[in-house]
């Protein structure tokens, strides 16, 4: 037994000293200073000679103030003034002459001012939100913010097993089918003593409200909201000085559901959003501030759009998966349709950043056997880097690692993919074991066709004889609406018969045993992992899974309404 642990220790620590010989530290942050300068990393290039000197460190100062339990401080557009939240109330100090506000006054346990309720801070704002409800007007004259009452919303008990006798808290649940938090909208006028304006909206409808914002002069607040079924959606212009409020649009999608606007830009007339309710693939709109006015700028089969900028001109500069379902490409869409791609189809384009111009770009860019590169680049000639950051050394050796390969099969018309890592010295008149790592839930995929560093998770299987997958489902976002709508209602269900397919394929392979199909996954997928073993075990033989949802009258409102409704609406059977 010493022996075999000593080899194992040996061989890995082989394996590392390999990957550290192979491989650079490649520049993980960027940032544009200005049109012609770009921080990347402790570099600072200067686009028009390709200069570049050491970035001086750029920590921020911290805030002026520290008060007490507070959260979510937050500079104010024109730095003199912060708010932040405290014991669930709304606070302002003003840097000039050191006052602080207290602009709500009604806190208590069940409610929250500029604070969000779990549910929205988990499912509708996002965890980065870190619970902020409140937004500044881009003139610093107001700030808009969510109040939440949880008054009448069900408390879900949790035990902590840490200390010597533990701890038992409660926290506001939502559990689908439930009573959601209300949510009332302020407008705090600060030219004044802090005046709140109420938003002319029914906080007793059963309703979602979403992340909002402010127009370009701060005149407007624009708020997205969504009824208990989210299926339609609606932006109100709400007038700070009044709360009344205009709907200025709305959409619709009965198949399914809908998700919120992300990443909107915004112009001196209006907002650019992408959106996908109409031809079954996202597209990119531009909408007036009136609502007077709605334009597609796009078409084709376009998913996982991301917003990146907008130039005077109109171009707007984005990445989606357009040319590849697993891949996205930077392009420029011009202001009469004509989309250009930028970066070369074939490279996986991510965090990608456009120079306030849009000359510029920087992006790292890779493929699942092209290690990752950062590049800062022209958008007019893209092949001619004006520097690159590789993480590749000139030395490094595919040979010495499982480099993986991309698959895919074809159920009922959707293409679904793989990625799959092969054992060392694989040799196909052998059988090897498979394990799948899957996720299954809506639009969220397990399998780009992107770069992975050689590491600890992705070359143990192949150092121990091990087919090593991670596959999607026709729903994790490859197959458009199409693929999406086809959950509706029944959640983890037809997923579970394309993961099925997948089994059927690896044990199809000459090289694969047959009776050792493995599954693994975490939250949805632990929730698809045990589906699979449970009800398919002739296909599926082992598995673990972790963290999953096994029963959706449990899991919270907006979440699984979301596909499922509510469990009083919904009369077909679970998974």
């Amino acid at each position: 037994m010493t022996v075999r642990i000593l080899a194992a220790t040996l061989a890995a620590m082989a394996a590392l000293t390999a990957t550290a010989e192979d491989f650079n530290t490649i520049p993980g942050q960027w940032r544009w200073l200005d049109a012609r300068k770009a921080q990347i990393g402790d570099e600072i290039v200067d686009v028009r000679d390709g200069s570049v000197t050491a970035a001086h460190s750029t920590a921020a100062a911290g805030f002026p103030i520290a008060p007490e339990d507070a959260f979510n401080l937050t500079w104010s557009p024109d730095s003199t003034q912060i708010a932040y939240t405290q014991h669930g109330d709304l606070y302002i100090y003003n840097i000039q002459n050191g006052d602080t506000r207290r602009l709500t006054t009604d806190a208590s346990d069940v409610i929250m001012n500029g604070y969000a309720s779990w549910v929205y801070f988990e499912e509708i704002f996002g965890r980065p939100s870190k619970y902020r409800a409140f937004w500044w007007s881009p003139d610093s004259r107001r700030i808009a913010f969510y109040r939440f009452d949880e008054g009448n919303v069900e408390t879900f008990p949790i035990h902590s097993p840490f200390g010597r006798t533990g701890t038992l808290r409660t926290t506001r649940y939502p559990k689908s089918g439930t009573t959601n938090p209300s949510v009332t909208i302020g407008i705090a006028d600060l030219t004044d003593d802090g005046t709140i304006t109420w938003a002319d909206f029914n906080p007793a409808d059963d309703q979602y409200f979403g992340t909002p914002f402010w127009n370009a002069d701060g005149t407007t607040f624009i708020v997205p909201r969504m009824p208990r079924i989210q299926n339609t959606l609606e932006l109100y212009a709400v007038t700070p000085s009044d709360g009344s409020k205009r709907l200025i649009y709305d959409e619709s999608y009965p198949n399914s559901w809908l998700d919120w606007p992300e990443q909107i830009l915004f112009t001196p007339t209006g907002i650019i959003m992408a959106r996908n309710f109409e031809t079954g693939w996202q597209q990119i709109y531009s909408l007036n501030y009136d609502g007077t006015s709605l334009r597609r700028l796009t078409d084709g089969p376009n998913w996982r759009i991301q917003l990146l900028g907008v130039t005077p001109k109109g171009d707007v500069y984005f990445t989606a998966e357009r040319d590849s379902r697993c891949s996205s490409t930077l392009y420029r869409v011009d202001s009469k349709g004509r989309i250009k791609a930028i970066t070369a189809p074939d490279l996986h384009a991510e965090n990608v950043a456009i120079s306030p111009d849009g000359k510029y770009f920087i992006a790292r860019l890779s493929n699942h056997n092209t290690p990752s590169r950062v590049v800062i680049s022209s958008t007019s000639d893209p092949s001619k880097p004006i520097r690159t950051y590789d993480s590749a050394t000139p030395g490094y050796d595919p040979s010495h690692y499982s480099i993986p390969e991309m698959r895919t099969i074809n159920v009922d018309g959707f293409d679904l993919p793989a990625k799959v890592w092969f054992p060392d010295n694989f040799d196909p008149s052998r059988k090897y074991p498979v394990v799948i790592y899957l996720y299954g839930g809506p639009d969220t995929p397990m399998v780009y066709d992107k770069w992975e560093t050689p590491s600890e998770s992705n070359q143990w299987y192949a150092r121990h004889g091990i087919i090593y997958a991670k596959a999607d489902c026709r729903s994790s976002g490859h197959n458009g609406r199409a693929g999406l709508d086809q959950v509706y209602l029944n959640l983890g269900a037809r997923e579970a018969l394309d993961y099925v397919e997948w089994a059927k394929y690896f044990q199809s392979l000459p090289y694969v045993r047959p009776d050792k199909i493995g599954v693994t996954g975490f939250s949805f997928g632990g929730t698809m992992t045990a589906t699979l073993l449970l009800k398919y075990p002739d296909w599926f033989h082992y598995g673990i899974a972790g963290g999953g949802v096994y029963d959706w009258a449990l899991y919270d409102s907006h979440y699984t309404e979301r596909f499922m409704r509510t469990p009083q609406d919904n009369i077909l059977p679970g998974p």
